[in-house]
């Protein structure tokens, strides 16, 4: 009985985070994540009732049981492979910093982007000969590319314009950083940061390691903590999706 209220419980969890994921209005539908969460401990809860998991062929219990733990390990290595990148603060100056691009809105960068360009703000400041690029294409749901977006807000706070370039036709992290190294060009002995997300510079770190020579240094942005979960979730998939990349 106490087990079949955990489940309960985790099934509200699921759904009130769901709402909340909705209700911010990202433009992404990560909340679905959590929707198939409430799901899948819905179906714990109705298996674990009138001894029904009991009855499944035992064979089935273990393959089951094997692919949740294998899942499970799987995420838990990504997980820890995030953390251990949340601190990241890059070294002195840099001679590049490549700020990957996120949502723009009409008002502005959204708050994940704004605390990536917030953090590249920093850094510009206490290290006035690094050069900063902007990554990003133009979005569907987005009036400007999210390069010029990110360029326009630096400025606006105080950066010298010729200070930062603006890459304009990335649409993913992976292109984010193939085009900046790109912008770069291709000259050893240099030095760059990779700013993002603190859950996002692992991945960051990483795809820029496999795809230049240069010492390649992550800067991580804050993250707002209650949605650090949903983050964290969806950038499991990404390094899922990146994985055969990251691991040649």
């Amino acid at each position: 009985m106490k087990k079949r209220l955990i489940w309960l419980l985790l099934i509200g969890i699921c759904l009130l985070y769901s709402g909340s994921i909705y209700f911010v209005g990202s433009g992404t539908f990560s909340f679905v994540i959590w929707l198939i969460g409430a799901l899948f401990f819905g179906t714990i809860f109705w298996f674990s009732g009138k001894d029904r998991w009991k009855r499944v062929p035992i064979l089935v219990r273990r393959i089951v049981n094997v692919c949740i733990a294998a899942i499970m390990v799987a995420f838990m290595l990504c997980i820890i492979a995030m953390i251990s990148h949340f601190n990241d603060k890059g070294q002195d100056d840099l001679d590049y910093i490549v700020v990957l691009g996120a949502q723009m809105r009409n008002s502005g960068p959204s708050i994940i982007f704004k605390y990536r360009l917030d953090a590249a703000y920093d850094y510009l400041i206490q290290n006035p000969d690094t050069v900063c690029i902007v990554s990003g294409a133009k979005g569907n749901n987005e009036s400007v590319s999210e390069g010029e977006g990110g360029k326009e807000y630096l400025v606006s706070k105080g950066i010298v314009e010729n200070r930062i370039i603006a890459e304009t036709n990335a649409v993913d992290t992976v292109q984010n950083i193939a085009n900046s190294l790109e912008i770069i060009g291709d000259r050893d002995g240099l030095t760059i940061g990779v700013v993002t997300n603190n859950f996002h510079v692992f991945r960051g770190v990483h795809l820029a390691r496999k795809l230049t020579d240069n010492e390649v240094y992550g800067i991580a942005a804050y993250t707002v903590p209650w949605y650090l979960p949903n983050n964290m979730v969806r950038e499991c998939f990404g390094i899922f999706r990146d994985l055969k990349k990251l691991m040649s």
